[in-house]
């Protein structure tokens, strides 16, 4: 088994170490050392990259036998051609130092937040995954009010102004037992614990910072239901700043457009909405009259075949207005045909269209009562194509 550096110092970047193996991971080239400061991928933490021997280290995955595998990157210098180095020489390795102090920042917010759902929201967690896009807990409760989400939020940001030191160590069986984990050891030995001043106390093998200041600050993103769980997304640290960041830049671009300060941009827009409802209802109720004045105007007093200007909307505003004053419309525009028959009539709007379809092309259909579509190509004779449909 390789030797985890990071156990003893986590914030070790750089180390020296011997070549014991070449394997491969994924039909990837890798190097197995005698010890490590790189983490391999485990429980929710994504494995560490950065350099080794000059070699770009693109993941690190932990091997079947316990040995952690140093995945290179064939892509980047001075992989071209370039030989692993040999076994038992010592190399150099050095992390990508801001990613591994990301990764260590959100699984420490992920074991603080867990111990706050489960004091706050009585809400154990089942699982959680640190991932490159996103981080997420999955808690063993279906549904979690809003308050006790902002409660358990709350807690944990408590704790890191508290500046709470964290612990990391291999307790004894004897100690062990008097500890209360949050959760059960996915191991039977040498169980590792990670404590978060007394507040929170689980087995853990990842890295960790070293108090809970570090973390500057939680923000839960989301909850939803998921597998008869909640999936909490959150995130944290350098992560969190960069969200909340974010977030202000767009509040603040849309208090410029909407000509108010930050703190009223929701009033602000609730305004426009309701705006935007009343115009809304005017248009709707403009079009009625459209509708109403163009049926009025159309010749007749049987079926009406004719060709009317204007959107879909308005076509299928005027053949309503024409059944409900008993008369069959028969109706076209480039944008739509819409064949509504009056009450009593014996029309079969459906089959017409067929009928239509079949002569010019286009897609539609409906029922005996009613039957929409769109022609292919322009009608340039409208009457002429329906009297040749209904031959």
């Amino acid at each position: 088994m390789t030797r985890r550096l990071y156990h003893d110092d986590a914030y070790a970047r750089t180390f020296e170490a011997d070549v014991v193996a070449h394997v491969a991971v994924a039909d990837r080239p890798a190097i197995v050392l005698d010890r490590t400061a790189f983490y391999p991928e485990a429980g929710g933490q994504l494995g560490d990259r950065g350099t080794l021997a000059g070699f770009a280290v693109a993941d690190t995955q932990e091997t079947a036998d316990g040995a952690i595998a140093h995945v290179i990157d064939r892509t980047a210098p001075p992989s071209g051609g370039a030989a692993l180095p040999a076994i038992g020489s010592t190399v150099h390795g050095e992390l990508d130092w801001a990613r591994r102090r990301q990764h260590m920042a959100q699984h420490t917010a992920q074991h603080l937040l867990s111990g706050a759902l489960l004091d706050r929201a009585q809400a154990a967690t089942a699982s959680a995954r640190l991932g490159e896009t996103a981080l997420t807990i999955d808690v063993t409760r279906d549904r979690i009010p809003e308050a006790e989400l902002a409660a358990a939020e709350a807690l944990a940001n408590d704790l890191i102004d508290d500046d709470l030191a964290i612990r990391a160590w291999f307790p004894d069986p004897g100690e062990l037992a008097n500890l209360k984990l949050r959760r059960d050891p996915k191991v039977s030995a040498d169980i590792r614990v990670v404590a978060i001043g007394d507040f929170d106390f689980s087995p853990c093998g990842g890295t960790h910072c070293t108090r809970t200041s570090q973390l500057s600050t939680i923000r839960i993103i989301a909850a939803e239901r998921y597998k008869g769980m909640t999936r909490v997304t959150f995130a944290a640290a350098r992560r969190a700043r960069a969200e909340l960041f974010t977030r202000d830049q767009i509040l603040r671009g849309l208090a410029t457009q909407l000509s108010c300060s930050p703190g009223d941009v929701a009033i602000a827009i609730d305004k426009l909405r309701a705006s935007a409802t009343a115009a809304a209802d005017q248009v709707t109720a403009l079009r009625g009259q459209l509708a109403q004045a163009i049926a009025n105007q159309l010749p007749g007093d049987g079926a009406v075949i004719a060709t009317v200007p204007g959107d879909a909307d308005l076509v299928r505003g005027v053949a309503a207005k024409l059944a409900a004053a008993g008369r069959d419309a028969l109706l076209y525009s480039p944008e739509a045909v819409v064949l509504q028959r009056a009450a009593g009539s014996l029309l079969d709007c459906g089959a017409l269209w067929k009928q239509l379809a079949t002569l010019t092309g286009g897609r539609g259909g409906g029922r005996a009562d009613r039957a929409e579509g769109r022609l292919a190509g322009t009608v340039d004779d409208w009457p002429a194509l329906v009297a040749r449909a209904r031959t």
